[in-house]
């Protein structure tokens, strides 16, 4: 079958392969669409730290084409999605229900052939069906999932505002999110003013270009002088990082979903802010729960068959498989502006 592979650091190829197996209780899903995560370019703008060759793509769509022995929740012929983690189930983390936090996981994509190739195989948990849901839509479940699981875990009350900061897809799904948990304001920062307006599109009430604006003294103004009740940072800078920690209000709650890769240095007003204004940090990794994937991906699943959310043109950028380098290529460069990028790989083009 046809992949395209890393070989070495942001040197991809287009390859033929052998096919995966079915071994007992896993599945094999053709693939129809799968997403380039911001992680992705992350892995490879920094060092990819695993095993080389490697298949990545791990937000994926598709169709089962095969099922291995003893496998009887799903069948030949139906439209899936595939959460990529594989924990071992049986480490103490497992065993509380945090699967992402396992310590002994497997990712696919990572560990095993990912969503960059045309055919992959997943064990029976690791495969969700989606009913008649289109392909591209289903696509993004992957990153809002994230988005979901972090808004879960931050205990929203109905009527919150809360502050998220950094409009690319996962911030804009963090919105969507946190107006389905009850909030009813919800201040989109970024740095991009045509992201901002984006943001508003998918239900910010405000935006803030914290480069032209003062961003503490607009928030303030957008909470009635008191900040936010929620802050959301979804960056993954070491600016956004800090200025999280003085957006919210006092014993207001701030949350880590950004994905950071620089040291991060707090002055002194920030840092006092944690403790003197008694705000609550969590962080979030990932998007699973018990029972295993979660209903971060469940209820996701029946809010999109069910149109309660909006998911219109949040893909700006489609490539078939043998063009995966130029899609990395292009988000690397940052020339264009994107939100999701997907892979349809049984397309191929000149």
């Amino acid at each position: 079958m046809k992949a395209t592979q890393l070989n070495e650091n942001q040197e991809f190829e287009y390859v033929e392969i052998d096919e995966p197996e079915c071994q007992p209780g896993w599945v094999k899903v053709k693939v129809h669409a799968t997403g380039v995560c911001g992680s992705d370019t992350h892995k490879i703008e920094f060092g990819w730290k695993y095993d080389l060759p490697a298949v990545m793509g791990h937000e994926i769509a598709g169709e089962v084409v095969e099922v291995g022995e003893g496998v009887t929740r799903v069948k030949v012929g139906e439209r899936v999605i595939v959460p990529p983690l594989i924990p071992d189930f049986s480490c103490q983390y497992c065993e509380q229900g945090l699967y992402g936090l396992c310590e002994n996981y497997k990712m696919i994509g990572t560990h095993y052939i990912g969503g960059f190739a045309e055919k992959l195989v997943a064990p029976e948990t690791n495969i969700l069906p989606i009913g008649e849901m289109d392909y591209e839509d289903a696509v993004l479940i992957e990153p809002f999932a994230v988005s979901m699981h972090s808004v879960m875990n931050m205990d929203v009350e109905l009527g919150d505002t809360a502050v998220v900061l950094g409009i690319g897809a996962i911030g804009i799904f963090t919105i969507e999110a946190l107006l389905l948990a009850g909030c009813k304001n919800v201040i989109a920062v970024d740095i991009n003013d045509d992201k901002l307006e984006v943001a508003k599109q998918y239900g910010a009430s405000y935006g803030i270009n914290s480069i032209k604006e003062d961003l503490e003294a607009k928030v303030k103004e957008y909470t009635n002088g008191l900040g936010a009740d929620i802050v959301m940072e979804c960056a993954g800078t070491p600016i956004t990082q800090e200025q999280a920690l003085v957006l919210a209000k006092k014993r207001g709650k701030v949350g880590y979903t950004g994905i950071g890769y620089r040291d991060v240095l707090l002055h002194e007003r920030h840092f006092e802010s944690i403790f003197r204004h008694e705000l609550t940090l969590k962080g979030f990794w990932n998007s699973y729960s018990a029972p295993f994937p979660g209903k971060e991906w469940t209820n996701l699943i029946a809010y999109i068959n069910q149109g309660r959310v909006n998911l219109e043109g949040m893909i700006t950028h489609r490539y078939p498989l043998n063009k995966v380098d130029e899609a990395f290529k292009m988000m690397l460069s940052r020339e264009q502006t994107f939100n999701k990028v997907i892979i349809l790989p049984q397309e191929e083009k000149n």
